[in-house]
């Protein structure tokens, strides 16, 4: 991975703009943006856990080509969860509490592959309407 300046730098790289969501994410302390390969990037905002039962962060991966897989201990079996999205978990039972579990939604929007990576207290439903923001 490599670190990349912000959304226009991740612009460039993908060759296009780089799909956001369109909803509010819950408080950010910072955010990452990196080149994850080539036309392939990921924004991980990183978010205010501080107060109890909130989640940890989100990450978005936008690329030409699928995201590479990720093995996740005791992950459930991937399972549509709306038209086209996918979505699996898993429970990383040493991870601080804001970060556990992990959710992934899988999707492919304008020719794009896109992951949406949550971890901490999310509901699918709500992963669901920021995957369906994403534009």
């Amino acid at each position: 991975m490599e670190p990349l300046e912000g959304i226009a730098e991740a612009d460039a790289h993908l060759g296009r703009p780089v799909p956001l969501p369109r909803v509010p994410l819950p408080l950010t302390r910072w955010v990452d943006v990196v080149a994850v390969g080539p036309h392939a990037v990921e924004v991980s905002w990183n978010l205010d856990d501080t107060r109890a039962d909130q989640p940890g962060r989100v990450a978005l991966y936008a690329g030409d080509d699928p995201p590479p897989e990720r093995t996740l201990d005791g992950a459930t079996a991937a399972e549509a969860v709306a038209e086209g999205v996918v979505h699996r978990e898993a429970p990383l039972g040493d991870a601080q509490p804001s970060l556990r579990p992990v959710h992934e939604l899988r999707w492919q929007l304008d020719g794009l592959h896109l992951r949406l990576t949550a971890q901490g207290p999310w509901t699918v439903a709500a992963l669901v309407d920021i995957a369906r923001s994403v534009s």
